[in-house]
């Protein structure tokens, strides 16, 4: 009994002696508050963003943060972020936060291991919406099919008629809150924002836009920030910019003290800030042509609405409302007019255009050659052309997508349907042959004469469909509709209402996307 009294006393002193060794051989992980030196949120840092704050922290270790700002539900999601960079000063902003709600936002620290140090929650109080913001109805979200991000809405955003105030674009979750938007109304550069079409974002991840009010290209960050600016000497920017591979810029404008407006296209480059090239689409088309323009000649001769680049043989599409979607050189020359055959004439540059129009195929890949269809006064069962388009890009195959809006097609004063269409063109046989399309069985419920975007996603093989400026049933309204490619299954559809719809028009253009880069 006494040896193995013994016995238990030496295996529990050898236990002790190990585990106090394990302990001091062991280094002791600092309890948060101990990592935590300093820290700082100020909600809305830049004054321009209201559902954004900054949340500054300084470690007594090298860390990296993760941050999670908590959903309602299911249905309106946790937002997620992992900021990689490992170090004891931490500037992070804190997006898609929701209005007029105690925020629950979550830091989570690890050391240069990857190792968990400990949490931190703050809770950030927010105000309400500004009243111009408008209602997000969600009929239809297939929340496991649908594509992963938020829905970045170029809104119009003028309450009560007020044509002197910003534009407002905002982001809103697959439940209809919105959890991001813009109010630059106290801005001095920028509180008479009009973007036109719209925001998207840059390679690097910032925001950028043209604004008509100063004739200038800017560059934001996510807390509305005015990172970069470039300026358009000599012409006015109106309706579209876009980011090349190469990272300048091609913008739509009209020339100061022309006698025409919306009829050049121009390049930026990114960082002399000097323009590099300009189209003057008056030398390579033919702005006597009236035939979508009620038969009168007027400044607004073509009304570029969109600019697109093609990769593949470094040419540009424009989209002119009342003319087509022309392809063009880098030296403005036509490759090819995407439209009716009716009452194109002679060039600026005095080349004839008609050797330009491209004929359409059937599904067969035979030639359509009657007349009526030719010119747009009828349709094929095969194909139609474009009226009024808007949003022309270029798809990874090479295909071009537009929304096709529909006002006066086949001549007549309205739609009755606007198109997403998707056409491949052969710019060395002169064919265009219809591949995709959707809309016409929705009728006037999704029919926007003016506005509008369409963008296919390749990742997901789905197509986004946004009808801006839908007046029906005696309500104004924009859609989000999010479809399968192959099947046309609608996996999401958004009703944006505003308060008020100046000239009719919700909103321009809509983009999917994260709200973190």
């Amino acid at each position: 009994m006494q040896n193995s009294i013994l016995l238990y006393i030496g295996t529990f002193l050898v236990l002790f002696v190990f585990s106090c060794s394990d302990q001091l051989n062991s280094p002791k992980t600092p309890s948060i508050e101990k990592v935590i030196k300093k820290e700082e949120v100020k909600v809305n840092p830049s004054g321009y963003a209201p559902l954004t704050a900054r949340i500054d922290v300084t470690t007594d270790v090298p860390t990296s943060v993760t941050l999670k700002v908590a959903g309602k539900s299911e249905e309106s999601p946790d937002v997620t972020h992992q900021f990689e960079e490992v170090s004891t000063e931490h500037s992070m902003p804190a997006l898609g936060l929701y209005a007029d709600y105690d925020n629950i936002v979550t830091l989570t620290f690890h050391d240069n291991g990857g190792a968990e140090l400990g949490t931190r929650v703050y809770h950030i109080q927010t105000d309400p919406l500004i009243n111009d913001m408008p209602t997000v109805d969600i009929q239809t979200a297939q929340t496991t099919q649908m594509a992963n991000g938020m829905t970045l809405v170029s809104y119009f955003g003028h309450g009560h008629n007020d044509k002197d105030r910003p534009q407002r674009p905002f982001i809103f979750d697959r439940s209809g809150a919105i959890r991001w938007y813009l109010d630059y109304s106290s801005s001095p550069v920028l509180s008479k924002l009009f973007y036109d079409v719209g925001i998207e974002r840059l390679q690097n991840g910032h925001l950028y836009f043209g604004d008509g009010s100063t004739a200038a290209v800017y560059e934001i960050n996510m807390l509305g920030k005015i990172i970069d600016k470039w300026d358009l000497p000599g012409y006015g920017f109106h309706h579209n910019v876009l980011e090349k591979p190469n990272g300048n810029f091609l913008v739509t404008v009209s020339k100061n003290g022309s006698d025409t407006i919306e009829d050049h296209v121009l390049e930026l480059d990114r960082d002399t800030k000097e323009i590099i090239n300009v189209w003057d689409l008056r030398k390579s088309l033919d702005y006597d042509r009236t035939i979508l323009t009620g038969g009168e000649k007027r400044a607004d001769w073509i009304h570029i609405n969109a600019v697109a680049y093609d990769p593949s043989d470094n040419t540009i599409l424009v989209s002119g409302r009342t003319q087509g979607v022309i392809k063009l050189t880098q030296d403005n020359k036509v490759v090819w007019i995407m439209g009716p055959h009716k009452d194109w004439g002679t060039s600026g540059n005095g080349v004839d255009l008609n050797q330009f129009l491209l004929q359409p195929l059937d599904t067969q890949n035979q030639p359509i050659n009657d007349q009526a269809v030719l010119d747009g006064d009828a349709n094929d069962p095969d194909f139609e052309w474009n009226w009024c388009q808007h949003a022309v890009k270029v798809m990874p195959n090479g295909h071009v997508t537009i929304f096709d809006n529909g006002d006066q097609r086949n001549y007549t004063t309205t739609g009755p349907y606007s198109r997403a269409v998707e056409y491949a063109v052969d710019a060395d046989n002169m064919t265009i042959k219809q591949i995709w399309s959707y809309g016409e069985n929705r009728g006037s419920e999704t029919y926007s004469r003016i506005v509008s975007d369409v963008d296919y996603m390749p990742k997901t093989n789905h197509v986004i469909f946004s009808p801006g400026a839908v007046n029906y049933g005696g309500h104004s309204y924009g859609k989000a509709i999010e479809l399968d490619y192959d099947t046309k299954q609608v996996l999401f559809e958004a009703t944006i209402r505003p308060p008020e719809a100046v000239y009719g028009i919700t909103f321009h253009r809509t983009e999917r996307m994260s709200l973190y880069p």
